[in-house]
């Protein structure tokens, strides 16, 4: 029984299948308890309605659904296949379309099939939170992976393509420059990333026009400036992340990204000195892992749903580990009980909203790991101290 049971959780077929399943579940779930249930879905649609229409993308429509946009207009041409069918089906076909990308990546990880699994395994819980709300961060952490497992490949215009869908969606994509200088034919990488940059710009033309598309962008930043500036509440449920934790821990909203930048950054950077240790895929999958737990921690956009990034960046971490000490186990389990577990019925109400929510404490376990990534990175031989398989 034992052995069937192992034979299960160690073959990505199923746990892959688990998620597909669940895509589709959660997405009737949240459909047939109404409309305020799937707001997401909504807004998403919404971005090609308003753009047929040629209606501002980041104004608030009450009559259509809550709160307002903040995605590029380059969304419109994605959700258009989704939004063109019933809301039932194309809300279940959203979150299977989000939840392959986020596996194919798993899938094209350099590990053992046994990893895999687990890898999917662990991150179960938080593609559940992301999944419920229906988001496109499911997507965007597969896209980032597949950017640099790409130029590992040298697939240079499939990694262009893959940072750049995340960038004309929701501008996080950029990070997936953290493995520029991987790469081994850059100009190729820059030419058709130009080309695919500029195709993107002008597709959205076809179903609206040039002149609402250039004005759809200087309305994007202004939305997400304003945006920013709501986001560093000390009782909203964004600016979970490193920002917002030390924000809520000193009770003082007025303390600035860029104080946090200052120090982030320089961290961020540091270990990109240590060019011998460029030809190491260990070593630029440990960048990646760095770069997914930094876009969320310097965030003040970080919800709970933005956590599925992090916790598949703890999970490159963790199975790049040639020895796993009881230290780094014990990292991986903070990080599923207090990451993973604090949006769950497993923490009772008060304690999630008198602690968890109020000093941001599902940031914590991503924060340390983060730290603990930056130290190796900075000083482990990637050749000798990790392990692909």
């Amino acid at each position: 029984m034992k052995e069937k049971i192992l034979k299960i959780l160690l073959n990505p077929k199923y746990i892959f299948g688990v998620y597909l399943i669940i895509a589709v579940a959660t997405a009737l779930s949240k459909y047939f308890r109404g409309p305020q249930a799937i707001n997401n879905y909504l807004i998403f649609k919404n971005v090609f309605v308003n753009t047929i229409e040629h209606k501002n993308l980041y104004l608030q429509y009450p009559e259509r659904y809550l709160d307002a946009n903040h995605y590029g207009i380059f969304f419109s041409i994605l959700i258009a296949p989704f939004a063109l069918i019933p809301d039932w089906l194309g809300i279940s076909l959203w979150n299977v379309a989000n939840a392959a990308i986020f596996l194919f990546a798993i899938y094209k990880l350099p590990f053992s099939d046994a990893k895999k699994a687990l890898f999917a395994l662990l991150c179960v819980q938080e593609y559940i939170t992301a999944a419920v709300s229906l988001q496109f961060n499911i997507a965007l952490v597969g896209l980032l992976m597949l950017s640099a497992i790409f130029i590992y490949e040298k697939k240079e215009v499939q990694s262009a393509t893959a940072i750049l869908v995340g960038v004309f969606v929701k501008l996080y994509g950029i990070l997936g420059l953290s493995q520029f200088f991987f790469i081994k034919n850059k100009l190729k990488f820059i030419l058709s990333g130009i080309a695919i940059a500029a195709l993107f710009f002008v597709l959205p033309m076809a179903i609206s026009s040039p002149q609402f598309v250039v004005q759809s962008y200087t309305d994007w930043f202004h939305s997400l400036a304003e945006k920013n500036g709501l986001n560093q509440s000390l009782d909203s449920y964004q600016d979970i992340s490193l920002m917002g934790f030390v924000r809520r821990i000193l009770q003082d909203a007025s303390i600035s990204n860029l104080t946090f930048m200052a120090f982030g950054a320089p961290l961020f950077f540091l270990p990109y000195v240590r060019i011998k240790q460029y030809k190491h895929y260990a070593y630029q999958l440990m960048i990646l892992a760095s770069t997914l737990l930094f876009l969320v921690l310097f965030s003040s956009g970080s919800e709970s749903p933005t956590y599925i990034i992090a916790v598949a960046g703890v999970m490159i971490w963790f199975f790049l580990q040639k020895k796993r000490t009881p230290l780094v186990y014990a990292m991986l389990i903070f990080v599923i009980i207090l990451t993973c577990f604090s949006p769950s019925d497993l923490f009772p109400k008060f304690i999630k909203q008198n602690y968890i929510v109020k000093y941001s404490l599902k940031a914590l376990p991503c924060i340390v790991v983060w730290f603990r990534i930056i130290y190796e990175l900075v000083t482990k031989d990637f050749e000798k101290d990790y392990s692909l398989n």
